[in-house]
């Protein structure tokens, strides 16, 4: 009987099926195998055959070679886009994590205001983030609250000449700030769950809030933790909208010292160079299933369930 309804469980799952192979498995194989086509030209769809080169190219290992012409190299992506996106990566996660845990056991212990401060904290969650940039953009101009606050008006931050670490730095509030209300709500989610005896056996222990935070509160948020930490990882390696939406271009000068790998791939197919942000897509894919392996590795040990 199970066997002869299995054509009903099909017909259900085909509209989710056919969307999926339309705009998730078929842009996904595309995009391998562009990447290892040589000179691939979008608009009429054609290629000089196999190369490993465009991976060579992007990671400015070998020169682009195109005629009689001068040999052009690709620095964007190992000058800039690596090392911003590895910034932003190891620097807002780790930080946006432990304010979000810190501010989600802050609410937990005012059932009263709880909700209140639940849906004032996750607004920024709902709030388009090219709104929020732009909103953060106008903090950080050179004639900003910022400068005002510091005493130090007219020294840019974000504009025109602002120095590379300073607009980081900008960047990174930002992306913590944003990123805050999704994690709040995943941490105050679990500690609803936490079985109050666990405290209760704290306090007959004389253990101090500390203790019971560090050996009680995070071991039984292990699975929020390794949860958040995996989307966490994965949404900062693929950053873009919020340079976009603070900055608006790909640096604060002339040049792409803003470049993030993703702002390359989109910057890289609006200049035709297709397989070049292709082969940029799938060395982001790799590293990206690399650190999820890894965290799944060490949650081994570390997650309790």
């Amino acid at each position: 009987m199970i066997k002869k309804n299995n054509w009903k469980g099909w017909l259900y799952l085909a509209p989710i099926i056919i969307l999926m192979s339309v705009f998730t498995f078929y842009p996904l194989i595309s995009t391998f195998l562009i990447a290892f086509m040589k000179n691939y030209d979008y608009q009429v769809q054609t290629s000089e055959g196999f190369t490993f080169d465009n991976f060579g190219i992007v990671l400015h290992i070998i020169p682009i070679v195109s005629g009689n012409a001068e040999p052009a190299w690709v620095t964007d992506v190992i000058e800039y886009a690596i090392p911003n996106t590895l910034i932003i990566t190891f620097v807002t996660v780790p930080l946006s994590i432990i304010i979000a845990l810190a501010i989600a056991v802050g609410l937990n212990s005012i059932p009263k205001f709880q909700k209140i401060f639940q849906t004032i904290f996750f607004i920024p969650y709902v709030t388009n983030s090219i709104a929020v940039g732009m909103v953060f953009a106008v903090l950080f101009d050179y004639k900003g609250i910022i400068n005002f606050l510091i005493g130090d008006m007219g020294s840019p931050w974000i504009d025109q000449g602002a120095p590379r670490w300073k607009a980081m730095i900008a960047l990174c509030i930002y992306i913590i700030w944003s990123s805050l209300p999704f994690k709040i709500l995943i941490f105050l989610s679990g500690l609803a769950g936490i079985d109050k005896q666990y405290y209760d056996a704290a306090k007959i222990d004389a253990a101090g809030r500390f203790k019971t935070l560090m050996h009680v509160t995070v071991p039984l948020l292990s699975p929020q933790i390794l949860y958040v930490m995996i989307t966490s990882f994965i949404g900062a390696f693929k950053e873009y909208d919020s340079v976009v939406g603070l900055i608006g271009k790909p640096g604060t000068d002339a040049g792409t010292n803003m470049y993030t790998v993703v702002y390359y791939i989109y910057d890289s197919i609006g200049r035709n160079q297709v397989d070049y942000a292709s082969a940029a897509a799938v060395l982001l894919f790799i590293v990206i299933l690399a650190f999820t392996g890894i965290q799944f590795w060490v949650s081994k040990k570390r997650v309790h369930y």
